[in-house]
């Protein structure tokens, strides 16, 4: 999948759009109302209870991995095509930048409605919409079925791992014998486990980043190698390196 990260990182931002309306378009000059803290606190506990509510899982996401001439001009028309993908039902869970080539683009939006979001997918005027926004790869949509997520954690380094496995089940007993402590020791935290749609085989794990030397070491390790190779992982991973995108 590409990296599921929480909507929970637009928390800052509601946060002060609802300050600012509550306080009829402008911000307080007082840095000691208590009460005003007070309210944003309440504010941001309600936002981040009604999120938490929205990422219920099981869900299902689609991944849109692509390339554009300048992520600064893209994103601006990304943002206002937003409207057209909530009428799709599809809704913003985050935008990643290859961590080596800013410009490599991983959106990862929540799938309401598989046939809605499918047939956004198709729709001519996406592409119309990806052509002017400086698009210049062949789009890849991928569509995951997400079984575990983790909302609390809101690295801006993470890293996803697709690989195909014999056998979910069994590789699954071997992912959680090695244990989230042992990831996070080696600067990995566990924040989404998904199966491709149409290849529950097909196996995607998305970590933040605590420590990028750390969790490069412990990727690309022959420990790491042999754990996957008897939770039987067949081929090569793909393994790709994120920032969150501003």
């Amino acid at each position: 999948m590409t990296r599921i990260k929480s909507v929970l990182q637009l928390l800052p931002a509601l946060v002060l759009a609802a300050t600012l309306f509550s306080c009829g378009g402008s911000a307080s000059k007082s840095t000691g109302d208590t009460s005003k803290m007070a309210d944003s606190t309440k504010m941001a506990d309600t936002t981040k209870k009604a999120m938490h509510s929205a990422m219920k899982i099981p869900f299902d996401v689609v991944e849109v991995i692509h390339d554009v001439k300048d992520y600064s001009a893209w994103r601006p028309i990304f943002n206002t095509d937003s409207t057209n993908r909530k009428a799709a039902g599809l809704t913003d869970i985050v935008v990643g930048r290859g961590a080596d080539k800013p410009n490599h683009i991983l959106i990862v939006l929540q799938v309401a409605d598989m046939a809605k979001g499918k047939a956004f997918a198709a729709d001519p005027k996406l592409k119309a919409t990806m052509d002017k926004a400086g698009v210049i790869s062949k789009p890849e949509m991928i569509y995951f079925h997400v079984i575990r997520v983790n909302t609390e954690s809101h690295e801006k380094q993470w890293v996803v791992v697709n690989h195909k496995v014999k056998d979910f089940d069994a590789w699954l007993k071997v992912y959680d014998g090695e244990g989230k402590a042992k990831r996070a020791s080696e600067g990995l935290v566990d924040v989404a486990l998904a199966q491709a749609t149409d290849d529950p085989n097909m196996v995607q794990l998305v970590f933040d980043i605590t420590d990028m030397t750390k969790a490069k070491a412990a990727i690309f390790s022959d420990e790491k190698k042999k754990l996957m190779e008897s939770a039987g992982v067949i081929g090569k991973p793909s393994i790709e390196f994120y920032t969150t995108g501003e």
